[in-house]
């Protein structure tokens, strides 16, 4: 006859009674399907470190690598590659406003639609993209690539918002800043790749032009390539960390309560409205960096070397903040405080130095079909070039904390599914806003007051959040609130070890 007490203990996961294994030596545990431990066979093999934070971390970086590193090294030439930037501000502006919009909602429709799904939906729009650019080469068709962008705006959507969940809730609190490092270096080393095909083309072509053929259907097939990667996924239930522990999501989502969570995270998190000007903030100066710096004021050889800097300094930003984010023996909140005081210095200095440089020239100027822009071979281009450079720095900074920031706010997957959209959706907004505002010639010295400005104002915004709602560590119990899921089914090993002793002594 079996006990109350013995049924009990053997309705606990297995792993109670099993020696403590490393993620690598789990192939050899026989697991039952009750505590559905899922792993993935491949040929007859299971492969458990498959389903690991560190190998779905390495593919959505590549899938981000080959489709949004192409457009960035697209758009990074100023232009889109073209001599007339009419085509690209409004194929980005109808790409901004309808991310803006879909991008709110991304997270409601991923925790339905699931990580791969939505992540493999987004790369298609960044082919359609491309090959927008490379049919304008030939037929000059406004109306297509303004239908590009909108697509594309409706995709990056759910692509970012897919790739910002696994980024903040897949690793462990201890590994969130070197895990936004490591993807935003993949990711950006896309666009140096993106950016040397162009250079290379154009080394020793001073003139004024557009890219040619080649760039663009090189571009394409990266792309392509990168939307079939994202079937490599595995959803997100099915990943498990080295401890044992698993991605907190709900178990069966539906649209109701997609939809229902999207608003409860206003109720649950209402300060996270605080950070929504830094989420506004973070793509506002792509339309300046881009086009009314490296797309006004340099040729096309010098704009693309200019792009491959501005990128690889966008990677030794990440490494830098990433790392430190994670830095050992300090409290969490300590490295908050003063990743929030680096950010507002390193803008303050970049920025200030951006303001003498934008004394230097605006947008009559440039504009005079007189006017011969510059070249690296050009005397002076060494300040401006370190200038932008630093402005790539700065970027990497700004988004590694921002994702950092969120991170810590929680580990519940669902609802950083929903953080990552608003923060998509917001950041876009952004965008669209002021790519339209380069396409209605506002004057250059009036784009960089908005750029500062926004920036340090935001910071000052944020700054209650990161006194007073970023914890040293989030409980499981808190996390598990905004979901079905139990602390048994994503607790670690240790965890479940401990309830099990407080089982036996019943």
């Amino acid at each position: 006859m079996t006990t109350s007490s013995e049924k009990e203990k053997d309705a606990l996961p297995p792993t109670v009674d099993a020696p403590e294994h490393s993620l690598a030596d789990s192939a050899s545990l026989q697991l039952p399907d009750s505590w559905k431990y899922r792993r993935l066979t491949v040929l007859g093999h299971q492969l458990p470190w498959f389903a690991s934070p560190p190998v779905q971390l390495l593919i959505v970086s590549f899938v981000c690598f080959m489709c949004p590193g192409m457009f960035n090294a697209l758009n990074g030439m100023g232009g889109g590659g073209q001599l007339d930037p009419t085509a690209n501000n409004r194929a980005n502006t109808a790409l901004y406003s309808t991310f803006a919009v879909v991008g709110f909602f991304a997270g409601t429709f991923t925790n339905k639609l699931g990580i791969r799904t939505a992540l493999s939906f987004g790369g298609i729009g960044y082919s359609v993209y491309v090959a927008s650019y490379l049919s304008y080469n030939h037929t000059a068709n406004l109306g297509f690539t303004t239908f590009a962008g909108a697509l594309l705006g409706v995709c990056a959507g759910l692509l970012w918002c897919a790739q910002g969940a696994i980024m903040m809730s897949y690793p462990p609190e201890e590994s969130k800043g070197r895990y936004i490092s490591w993807f935003w270096m993949i990711f950006n080393m896309g666009a140096v790749i993106g950016t040397l095909i162009p250079l290379g083309q154009n080394m020793h072509v001073e003139t004024n032009g557009s890219v040619d053929d080649g760039t663009y259907v090189g571009f394409l097939i990266l792309t392509i390539m990168g939307a079939a990667l994202a079937w490599a996924l595995v959803d997100a239930r099915d990943v498990i960390r080295a401890d044992g522990s698993k991605v907190i999501v709900m178990k069966h989502p539906s649209w109701k309560s997609e939809i229902v969570g999207l608003w409860q995270t206003f109720f649950t998190d209402p300060y996270i409205i605080l950070l929504f000007p830094m989420f506004l903030a973070s793509n506002w100066f792509y339309a300046y960096h881009f086009t009314e710096i490296n797309g006004a004021y340099f040729n096309v050889r010098t704009r693309a070397l200019n792009g491959v800097i501005y990128y690889i300094m966008q990677i030794i930003g990440a490494y830098i903040f990433g790392f430190a984010l994670d830095i050992k023996g300090i409290r969490r909140t300590t490295r908050a405080k003063a990743a929030w005081a680096a950010l507002f210095a390193l803008i303050m200095v970049i920025w200030g130095f951006g303001y003498m440089f934008q004394k230097t020239y605006d947008r009559a100027t440039i504009e005079d079909k007189s006017h011969k822009k510059k070249d690296w071979s050009d005397p002076g281009y060494a300040g401006p070039f370190v200038l932008y450079a630093f402005y790539g720095f700065s970027d990497a900074a700004w988004q590694t904390c921002v994702y950092w920031f969120m991170g810590a706010l929680t580990n519940n997957g669902r609802k950083l599914a929903n953080f990552a959209g608003f923060y998509k959706g917001i950041q876009s907004a952004g965008g669209a806003i002021t790519w339209r505002l380069d396409d209605m010639k506002i004057p250059y010295m009036n784009m960089f007051a908005s750029n500062w400005g926004l920036l340090a104002g935001s910071l000052l915004v944020a700054l209650p959040v990161i006194l007073w709602k970023v914890e040293d560590t989030v409980s499981l119990e808190k996390d598990i609130a905004f979901t079905d899921e139990s602390v048994a089914e994503v607790a670690p090993k240790a965890h479940i070890s401990h309830a099990h002793d407080d089982v036996e002594k019943v």
